[in-house]
């Protein structure tokens, strides 16, 4: 098992840039992928982003495609994402996941542990 911590969410104004961190603890030997997630309040928990923890190769949804960046750096066994020009719309609560195998990146049912979640507020 593995277990996430998330941090770094905020209030924001629009246009403002923001860093979460995820550190993993516990079985981090055996991650495959890890991902972030969103939730908006009264909406689907939706897929942000997503990285292989192996060789680095990373995923975006189309909406923060070109804004967002997922990094990661394996001697902190964290995750990062990094959040620029941020628009009301990007408001909800981000979740990190990990992944033993994956498939789908995008798919959340295919991620194994979530982290408790950080509330990312961005005003216009």
């Amino acid at each position: 098992q593995v277990q996430l911590v998330e941090s770094g969410g905020g209030s924001v104004q629009a246009g403002a840039s923001l860093r979460l961190s995820c550190e993993a603890s516990g079985r981090t030997y055996s991650t495959y992928a890890m991902g972030w997630f969103r939730q908006a309040a009264g909406k689907e928990r939706e897929f942000v982003s997503a990285i292989i923890w192996s060789g680095g190769v990373t995923n975006y949804a189309n909406s923060v495609k070109g804004r967002f960046t997922i990094s990661r750096d394996k001697d902190k066994n964290t995750v990062y994402l990094q959040m620029n020009s941020l628009k009301p719309e990007d408001t909800a609560v981000y979740y990190c996941a990990a992944a033993l195998r994956i498939s789908l990146v995008f798919r959340a049912s295919q991620y194994d542990s979530w982290g408790q979640g950080t509330q990312v507020t961005v005003s216009s």
